[in-house]
C-alpha cells in the first residue's frame, strides 16, 4: 500500500466504533496507522484540523477524509472501500 492509500484511524481505547472499525480493517488485512488520542491533546488538535469533528474515529485513506465508522461501512458496503484503498 502506498502513502496515497495509507489508512490512519484517528480514535481512543473506550469507543466501540472505534474497535469495530479496527476490526473491519483488519478482517480486509488492512494495515493501518492507530492514532489514540484519549490522552494527547497534539494529537485531538491534529484530528480536529484534519477532520472538522471532535468525534472519533476519524477514519482517512491518504488525504481523503472517510468519516467515521458508518461512513466506512457504507462504502465497504458498496465496494469503493476497495477501490479507494487500491488507489
Amino acid at each position: 500500500m502506498s502513502s496515497l492509500n495509507a489508512v490512519t484511524i484517528y480514535g481512543n481505547t473506550t469507543c466501540a466504533y472505534c474497535g469495530a472499525a479496527r476490526m473491519l480493517l483488519a478482517k480486509k488485512a488492512v494495515a493501518f496507522q492507530d492514532i489514540v488520542i484519549s490522552d494527547d491533546a497534539d494529537k485531538e488538535a491534529e484530528m480536529q484540523e484534519r477532520s472538522g469533528s471532535h468525534v472519533v474515529p476519524q477514519i482517512f485513506i491518504g488525504d481523503t477524509h472517510v468519516g467515521g465508522f458508518a461512513e466506512l461501512c457504507a462504502l465497504d458496503k458498496s465496494g469503493e472501500l476497495d477501490k479507494l484503498l487500491a488507489g
